[in-house]
């Protein structure tokens, strides 16, 4: 049977298998487990518990699992929820302020129209008034401004005096 380079773990009988393995080595005299492996077993167990530890932490920041701390490791938690309630504060009223802004800047912008449309509409008044005046007096003196062709020229021979 040949077991390979490095051994493998039956969940459960862990123990029981890594003495078969250590009576293995003494009496064959190989070594199935060298410094690097066990060098790279040690690193994933840390990476393994690191990971279990920032879960943890990760399930305390979202608010579970809170009964098992004691008061001093609720004081951190406390510190990272109140700085982010601060920071969503700083945002709200950074919105609000853009919004007062805004709306003071459109009031400006209606007040602008509103100006230029009331001089449009007196500019248009005006134009109407002149336009009636204007109708009114060539109406009224439509005789005297009559063009220089229509009128009576006493030198055409048809038009003079019999006498």
């Amino acid at each position: 049977m040949d077991w390979g380079a490095t051994p493998r773990r039956v969940s459960g009988s862990g123990c029981r298998f890594s003495r078969i393995l250590e009576r293995y080595q003494q009496n064959c005299g190989k070594k199935l487990w060298d410094a690097n492996h066990e060098s790279l077993s040690a690193q994933i167990d840390r990476i393994k518990k690191e990971n279990d530890n920032m879960q943890i932490k990760l399930r305390h920041l979202k608010g579970e699992d809170l009964n098992p701390l004691t008061p001093k490791e609720l004081i951190p938690i406390e510190d990272v929820l109140q700085n982010g309630l601060d920071s969503v504060r700083d945002k709200q009223m950074n919105y609000l302020k853009m919004l007062k802004k805004n709306e003071r800047l459109l009031e400006d912008e209606q007040k602008r129209l509103t100006y230029i449309l009331h001089h449009q509409q007196l500019a248009m008044e005006e134009n109407v008034r002149d336009l009636d005046l204007g109708f009114h007096q060539k109406n009224g003196a439509f005789a005297t401004h009559m063009p220089m062709a229509f009128r009576v020229q006493p030198f055409q021979p048809n038009l003079q005096e019999n006498k």
